[in-house]
């Protein structure tokens, strides 16, 4: 039997579930000192509970997400407003040292995950969908190829297997990305070189000032120009072929417009571009949040347990991989300083989650130590942008060794 919960409802479950991760985060210190983010935390509980209720009575509870979808555009098009093209240019090169280490790892990440099966005695490409299909690709781009890997390779249920892998790396991605920026910034004793306002969530000073419902309301006309502009992008780029998510031609269409105008030319509404300011921090960490609660209260566990066996072993040893490559290979190549531990932080969310897992790590590490507008350019970008990309390419090249 199962349980529909409509789009209001589901939103109001994804509030209450930020409550339930902030209140447990307050109580248990160690989720604090890792900076696991509340909404993953909220978000496990009640996947934990839904998988309880459907063991008991058979009931097993849905959601319809696209409220979560809109959440999502909201965030990046938040984060696109917070830069400027000269940022880009500030962040070229640990833009571009993060895009190379990330699409070496790649492969990496497949060839694990092709080792792993053979070593079971399992159809090669069962190691793909353990690879970057399914966690740099996420639930999306595991429900897009799982259909071509069963027709052409003969695994019936690639679809079970590309999604049990989505989640199960969401999880993890969402646990390690804290820790590892920990761990990076009390070895090397590191702080942010300036201090810069949040890109997600405000201060304690500015909890205490306040933000005014004409802030709010100036940051989400902004949003909403940029949405309508990144639509348009959107419709556009689709005209020639090429395919791209939403949020991200958004994100882009943020960075053009908060570039163009002037700070010395009011709208509309007699305020300046609302750039880098307390209601557009606000209004991020809102989405983001909800966002990623929702993604996680709403997985189904009790759906990967036939799996676990082969899946388990494949994600601990892609777990390995991407917390090494992270320390070792990432974190020194971007200089060994906050910002690159703070993209590191991103990483973590890069390599076996998602992009709202990095931005959400990014966020709860930011929180504790202190923010990087630079990371919060260099991630979105890589991981949004051109990971998309390149993962439309290696698929297909590694399903044609297979």
């Amino acid at each position: 039997m199962d349980l529909q919960v409509e789009s209001f409802m589901t939103v109001t479950l994804g509030i209450l579930v930020l409550f339930v991760g902030k209140r447990i985060n307050g109580w248990v210190s160690w989720l604090r000192e890792y900076s696991i983010p509340e909404p993953v935390t909220g978000g496990l509980v009640f996947s934990v509970f839904w998988w309880l209720l459907y063991f008991a009575t058979g009931v097993a509870v849905t959601f319809d997400m696209m409220a979560r979808d809109i959440l999502l555009v909201y965030f990046f098009t938040t984060i696109g407003i917070n830069a400027r093209l000269h940022d880009l240019w500030h962040g070229g090169r640990p833009l571009a040292v993060l895009l190379v280490v990330t699409l070496a790892y790649m492969f990496v990440q497949n060839f694990t995950g092709i080792t792993v099966a053979q070593l079971f005695d399992l159809n090669s490409s069962i190691g793909l969908l353990g690879g970057t299909v399914s966690l740099i690709g996420g639930h999306g781009t595991s429900i897009a190829w799982a259909p071509q890997i069963a027709e052409s390779h003969g695994v019936a249920n690639a679809m079970e297997i590309g999604v049990a892998c989505a989640t199960f790396g969401l999880i993890l991605a969402s646990v390690m990305g804290g820790p590892v920026a920990r761990f990076l910034v009390r070895r090397h004793n590191l702080a942010p070189a300036v201090s810069e306002r949040p890109d997600i969530g405000l201060t304690e000073k500015q909890h205490r000032l306040g933000v005014s419902h004409i802030d709010v309301m100036d940051a989400v006309l902004a949003i909403h120009v940029c949405i309508i502009a990144g639509g348009l992008m959107h419709k556009g780029i689709e005209g020639v072929g090429v395919k791209l998510p939403l949020f991200v031609t958004c994100l882009l269409a943020g960075i053009c417009l908060s570039t163009v105008r002037s700070d010395q030319v009011r709208k509309i509404t007699g305020t300046r571009w609302p750039s880098r300011t307390p209601a557009m921090a606000l209004i991020a960490e809102v989405s983001l949040g909800t966002f990623l609660a929702m993604s996680l209260m709403s997985m189904q566990l009790w759906t990967l347990i036939d799996l676990a066996g082969p899946i388990i072993t494949i994600l601990a040893l892609q777990l390995v991989v991407a917390i090494s490559i992270n320390i070792f290979i990432v974190f020194p190549a971007l200089g060994k300083n906050y910002d690159a531990a703070l993209i590191c932080a991103g990483f973590g969310g890069i390599s076996l989650g998602s992009t709202p897992t990095a931005m959400a790590n990014m966020a709860a590490v930011a929180g504790k130590y202190g923010n990087s507008h630079l990371a919060f350019i260099v991630v979105p970008l890589v991981c949004a942008f051109f990971i998309d990309l390149a993962n439309a390419l290696i698929i297909p090249l590694f399903l044609g060794w297979l």
